[in-house]
């Protein structure tokens, strides 16, 4: 289960986008640049997150511990790539019972599987700043495909040193990851199966 990984992550497109791919959204492009540029993910102004059904309520949880890398070409989106990887002993739902729980092997199993992480291999702007990446996420030792979907939300500053904003989500099941404990509790499971997992991202653009 995954704080607002709806890639982790979608963040390449929208600093590929962001240097004129498409001409009706050159407003927002600012200055092009020739060569793939590398963008970090700022922790301190990001959040990976997640929702999932708790008997008639819902729980959000994130990942305290992340990073992520993106890598776009703004003349190609077809080269544009991102990873992101989150250590799963850094979840946290605000109850250290119920983390210690999600860190065990009824659930992440941390000590065996210390990360999650998401590889994409293939991004995609559309008009309105809308942006689609599908990748590779691999959780509790599984790796499934998924697509997240999202929008640029701009970006701010001089050519080397831009900072991007982005946010994107996809819902998925946990037991597509083979996670799959429950308990029936007054007749209904305790646990939903979909998670949904937004991500809220701010990067930064890297010297050349």
């Amino acid at each position: 289960m995954i704080r607002r990984l709806s890639i982790l992550l979608a963040l390449a497109p929208a600093l590929a986008g962001a240097q004129s791919a498409l001409p009706a959204q050159s407003s927002k492009a600012g200055t092009s640049v020739s060569a793939p540029s590398t963008w970090k993910i700022d922790p301190t102004h990001s959040e990976l997150s997640f929702t999932i059904r708790h008997m008639v309520s819902k729980v959000r949880g994130q990942f305290d511990a992340w990073s992520g890398t993106i890598i776009a070409d703004p003349a190609d989106w077809n080269t544009a790539s991102v990873e992101v990887v989150a250590q799963t002993s850094s979840i946290d739902t605000n109850n250290e019972r119920r983390d210690a729980d999600l860190r065990s092997d009824n659930h992440f199993d941390a000590d065996a599987n210390p990360t999650v992480t998401f590889r994409s291999t293939k991004v995609s702007r559309f008009a309105g700043d809308s942006v689609t990446v599908a990748g590779n996420l691999t959780m509790h030792g599984i790796t499934q495909p998924v697509v997240l979907r999202g929008h640029l939300n701009g970006i701010t500053g001089a050519p080397g040193k831009r900072r991007a904003g982005f946010e994107a989500e996809a819902t998925i099941n946990r037991k597509d990851f083979n996670m799959t404990w429950n308990r029936i509790v007054e007749g209904s499971s305790m646990v939903g199966d979909e998670v949904r997992i937004e991500v809220d991202i701010a990067a930064v653009e890297q010297p050349q």
